[in-house]
């Protein structure tokens, strides 16, 4: 049977996108899988042997969660297995509908504006006063929430509100379609709100320039109407859906992005599922790579954030069939779409039957995390710092001032690059590459097992992984770089380019 590998794993499976196994059940040809590729194991079972539950197998269309024999579920050579990890018929509308009497009017201008949507029998005169009378929050302004914010004020949305606290920086612009290259350096609640009342000046734009947490979501979001999670960090991905559900099941229209692959849904409406019965708890820091890590089609993005605004449209005048109780997967390679379908989790702790989560916890903390202090919302690492510690999981951290210090006292330690061979030809430091995840196949390459080996990456956090994984190998004086080589471009050599 086919077996559909998502990109976060593909580097265990030698870039592989599909891989081919038998077995008689669904647990079988996993477990061919895993043999095949033995550093496919930790990241799909834990050390039980149970499947993780951030990661979810779909066997053709249907969730084998659901399925009566789960794992045990028979499978033939025809079938097809999907793994999803995490990233994230009608129905009435989820907004609670104001009378027509109390809609806000339309101006004459305001009809010329949106006549091509006052001529669609679906909106029309009132579809278009409610849309004048919804308030949207948009949790992030960066590649999602930025073509989300620009058709939501183009389609005339009342009020938009805008979370981050993050300021424009030129790389961003590469897929930040809401900022320019006049507004770097301002912060993005002001940058996005030149381009939308530019757009549409009769726009009410809320800004809270302030990171998402639990001692402000509820309060912040409590007076819109859908929220719209923008973010590609795991904390406040839990924090908007935990918020939704609490406050009454406020839509939430998710998307999520990583390199060329997409995911949107709606979460936490009442007759539907919420993120958690979708993902129960987060993969571990450093397993999925955030966009600044792993890298991200700019266009992706707006094809994501399009679908989102799309919904919250849908949702708002209550038409069509929106993504509540599905999972719409987007292939930006393969230009190809696919629908799974998503079950309501009578035993989520949030919103099953009886929930253990009744308030807001730290988001942080249950993604295991260190609680971020200088990076926005859409730029929140995912991964555990690594820099402010001298030994971090019994792997000393070396600074690149006291790598430099020392080669230039004549000291010329071993230093290996494990970041991809894309990644190698924007900028390196000479050293042996072997990517991240071919490390522990290919270890026999270093040789001697005491000698010192220090290990970059791009930031320090892969490189923490590789240490790890040579340590359990029996290496025994491994050291890791802490920053990596954006750091060394920093305080080191500042003709290196950063990226």
């Amino acid at each position: 049977m086919k077996i559909h590998i998502p990109t976060p794993l593909r580097a265990y499976t030698g870039q592989k996108e599909t891989v081919e196994a038998s077995g008689a059940t669904v647990g079988a040809a996993l477990e061919q899988l895993v043999t095949s590729y033995p550093d496919l194991r930790g990241n799909l079972f834990s050390a039980d042997g149970k499947l993780r539950s951030f990661v979810n197998v779909y066997l053709n269309d249907d969730d084998i969660r659901y399925l009566p024999e789960k794992e045990a579920t028979p499978a033939t050579d025809a079938d097809e297995l999907t793994i999803i990890p995490s990233i994230a018929g009608g129905t009435p509308t989820a907004v609670e509908e104001p009378a027509v009497a109390e809609l806000p009017t339309l101006t004459n201008d305001e009809i010329s504006r949106y006549s091509r949507h006052l001529i669609l029998p679906e909106v029309g005169m009132e579809g278009q006063r409610k849309l004048k009378a919804a308030k949207v929050l948009c949790v992030g302004t960066g590649g999602l929430g930025a073509p989300l914010a620009l058709y939501l004020a183009a389609a005339g949305i009342g009020t938009i509100g805008l979370v981050d606290f993050d300021t424009v920086d030129e790389s961003n612009l590469q897929r930040q379609i809401i900022h320019s290259t006049a507004t770097v350096g301002k912060l993005k609640v002001d940058s996005a709100e030149i381009m939308l009342k530019g757009l549409n000046p009769t726009l009410n734009v809320v800004k809270h320039n302030t990171m998402l947490t639990s001692a402000n979501a509820l309060e912040i979001m409590k007076d819109y109407d859908v929220i719209a999670d923008g973010t590609d960090n795991f904390q406040t991905r839990y924090l908007v859906n935990d918020a939704c559900v609490l406050l009454g099941n406020k839509p939430n229209a998710y998307g999520s992005i990583f390199r060329f692959e997409g995911q949107a849904s709606v979460f936490a409406t009442e007759e539907g599922p919420c993120y958690r019965c979708l993902y129960p708890e987060p993969p571990p820091p450093g397993l999925v790579p955030s966009c600044a890590e792993g890298g991200v089609l700019g266009i992706l993005p707006g094809l994501v954030g399009v679908i989102q605004a799309t919904e919250v449209i849908k949702l708002i005048l209550g038409i069509g069939d929106t993504l509540v109780g599905r999972l719409l997967l987007v292939d930006a390679l393969g230009m190809s779409f696919r629908t799974l379908k998503l079950r309501k989790n009578p035993d989520c702790p949030v919103c099953g039957t009886h929930p253990t989560v009744t308030a807001l916890i730290d988001y942080d903390q249950f993604c295991g995390i260190e609680k971020p202090t200088e990076a926005g919302p859409l730029e929140v690492s995912t991964h555990k710092a690594v820099g402010s510690e001298a030994v971090v999981d019994g792997i000393p951290q070396i600074s690149v001032e006291e790598l430099k210090a020392r080669q230039d006292a004549g000291d010329k330690p071993f230093i290996l690059d494990v970041r991809e061979p894309h990644e190698y030809q924007i900028v390196n430091m000479g050293a042996p590459l072997i990517p991240l995840g071919e490390v522990a196949l290919r270890s026999v390459e270093l040789g001697d097992k005491n000698q010192e080996i220090i290990i970059h990456c791009k930031s320090g956090a892969r490189s923490q992984k590789a240490a790890v994984a040579l340590k359990n190998a029996g290496f025994t004086n491994v050291k890791n770089l802490s920053g990596g080589i954006l750091a060394w471009a920093d305080k080191i050599d500042k003709t290196l380019p950063k990226y």
